[in-house]
């Protein structure tokens, strides 16, 4: 269960960073392009890390692979969209929780024991989840509100990169990091498709290149600790803390961006750490 613990964090920093870099390069250039380059540069790495890994791939883990890179391009590509429509104080967290609570009610029905303590350290973990990313911005009439925009989107996509997460840990444990394979070049072929259909540019500059390309290589990254997590201890409890990603990219966001950390959020943290400490229970 420690090891479970300690790569769901990991997992959660890798996310998060990743969420970050893509984030701060999104500003800069097309958001189509950060997207599809970032996956393929993730799709590179994994093959880096196959080479020297032995790995075997049934049937069952290519038809995993393929349903989790099918959602995970959807929800991305909603994702996005959410976001471009809605405020990210809104989108992220909905998004968040959503994802982290498809798989822990598929690792409950397919029978994962879970104790009380951790139960209710799963339930604090995911009301952390909205603290930290809340954002709260005045309207016009300088009264403090949340926006509904892209909210629906929001739903949507949560749930659907839940499915990715469900999906990728039903494969066995015999096909190593391999499920990856087919995930993640179903879902570069998704985003291709869907900036094909909506005109997407996929063009940038050469200067930002290289934290576009860190951004996939600290995704894949974080994809690994997840399957790691899952396959040391349970599905839901990986899940979970995986799903603290929006802490990581919080707390980069106040190092690097000096961004205001509002109140609501530092006890977000507070509240992770408390759920995190009942999950290792």
């Amino acid at each position: 269960m420690v090891a479970s613990v300690v790569f769901g964090l990991l997992a959660a920093a890798f996310y998060g960073a990743a969420d970050f870099c893509g984030g701060f390069a999104a500003r800069r250039t097309a958001v189509f392009a950060v997207t599809v380059i970032s996956q393929f540069t993730g799709l590179v790495v994994l093959a880096v890390i196959l080479a020297f890994t032995h790995w075997h791939l049934a049937p069952s883990d290519w038809l995993f692979g393929v349903l989790a890179g099918a959602c995970a391009g959807a929800g991305l590509v909603l994702f996005y969209h959410a976001l471009a429509i809605g405020r990210m104080g809104v989108v992220s967290p909905v998004t968040a929780v959503l994802a982290s609570a498809v798989p822990v009610a598929g690792g409950i029905v397919w029978g994962e024991r879970v104790s009380v303590i951790q139960m209710i350290g799963m339930a604090i973990a995911l009301v952390s989840i909205v603290l930290i990313a809340a954002s709260f911005e005045e309207s016009e009439e300088g009264k403090r509100e949340i926006a509904t925009e892209g909210v629906r989107e929001a739903l949507a996509a949560g749930i659907i990169i839940g499915g990715f997460i469900l999906f990728l840990s039903r494969a066995q444990p015999a096909s190593g990091l391999a499920v990856l394979l087919p995930a993640r070049t179903i879902s570069v072929l998704i985003i291709l498709l869907s900036a094909a259909a909506l005109r997407g540019r996929l063009r940038t500059n050469l200067g930002i290149l290289p934290l576009i390309a860190l951004c996939g290589a600290l995704d894949m990254t974080a994809n690994v600790l997840f399957l790691l997590s899952a396959r040391a201890g349970q599905v839901s409890i990986a899940a979970v803390l995986t799903g603290l990603y929006p802490a990581s990219t919080v707390l980069l966001a106040w190092i690097v961006l000096r961004e205001h950390l509002q109140t609501v959020q530092r006890w977000g943290v507070v509240l992770a750490l408390a759920g995190v400490a009942l999950i290792a229970a």
